[in-house]
């Protein structure tokens, strides 16, 4: 079931678009990245699907809500930079915001204690969030866009600025809560999309250049590649292998030859049989499906 069907979104400052008529939706119970780079317009997006800024123009629908009613008890949203009172403890941050949710005292504090143990917070509930790290720190963000049981979790860059133990704890936290929530996130960083997310929205200077499934992605943007290793200078083989009819371009890097070809099958048959004949030092043979970045690329350059 569509859960979010977004038309014609666009937003203007001093008349030059950030977002330009963007258009896009997706079911509840799904893990949506909207990737793209720095200044593509992904907080703008997010920050208008969070009732946080008006757009110039478009629509927002979620199902079961009225066109003019508010959209934010639908959504818990975690900005790209949160904010926390230092002195607090997770525990009374959580009870805080469950407060401003609107629920009550006993509802806020029963919502708490579930969360922290879903953001395994426990043993730290009593402690400042000024000693928290910042992987814990994301995870108690994640946990107060939980507090009021928003319909859409929305999360703005959410390991951009963690260091790798922090980042790991935050993916790991993501891809549980997908199994039981619709998700949407924005990230610059493709091999985490690529890693947690069901569907795919590629953003490139406001505007949507692609979406849908990864699978759906991957099957129109698959582009056949091999990696070669040989022992000896990588020159000789590259002017060989760039010269058989299955391949269109072969480039060195990192001591590999990178293959791009037309017929993964003919590819093989001609590489291997050069190098059976012609006794070529091959020390390694990778067939590599089309990556991420390779996919994004090719969307913004067509």
């Amino acid at each position: 079931m569509v859960l979010l069907n977004v038309e014609n979104l666009s937003k203007k400052y001093d008349r030059k678009p950030v977002i330009d008529q963007v258009s896009f939706q997706f079911d509840s119970g799904k893990c949506v990245a909207l990737i793209g780079p720095n200044g593509a317009g992904k907080t703008t997006t997010l920050r208008i699907l969070s009732g946080l800024l008006k757009p110039t123009s478009g629509s927002i629908t979620f199902t079961g809500i009225k066109q003019h009613d508010d959209i934010r008890k639908m959504i818990g949203y975690l900005p790209q930079h949160p904010v926390f009172y230092k002195w607090m403890t997770g525990w009374e941050f959580l009870i805080y915001t469950g407060r401003l949710a609107h629920l009550s005292k006993k509802e806020a504090t029963k919502r708490a204690e579930k969360l922290l143990e879903r953001v395994r917070l426990t043993e730290a509930a009593n402690r400042r969030i000024g000693k928290y790290s910042g992987g814990m720190k994301q995870r108690l963000g994640i946990a107060q866009a939980m507090i009021h049981h928003p319909t859409l979790l929305v999360l703005d860059e959410p390991v951009a600025s963690l260091d790798p133990i922090g980042r790991r704890e935050v993916l790991s936290l993501m891809e549980e809560l997908k199994t039981d929530m619709t998700i949407l996130f924005s990230t610059h960083i493709l091999s985490d999309a690529d890693e947690i997310s069901d569907e795919l929205l590629l953003l490139h200077d406001g505007r949507i250049v692609e979406s849908g499934s990864m699978d759906e992605l991957r099957s129109q943007y698959q582009t056949a590649k091999m990696e070669l290793g040989f022992d000896g200078n990588l020159d000789d083989y590259q002017k060989k292998v760039v010269a058989m009819p299955a391949v269109t371009t072969c480039y060195i890097d990192r001591n590999l030859l990178h293959v791009t070809v037309t017929d993964i099958g003919a590819a093989r048959l001609q590489i291997l049989t050069a190098a059976s004949t012609e006794q070529w030092p091959l020390t390694s043979f990778a067939i590599n499906r089309a990556s991420l970045e390779d996919m994004f690329m090719k969307a913004v350059n067509s």
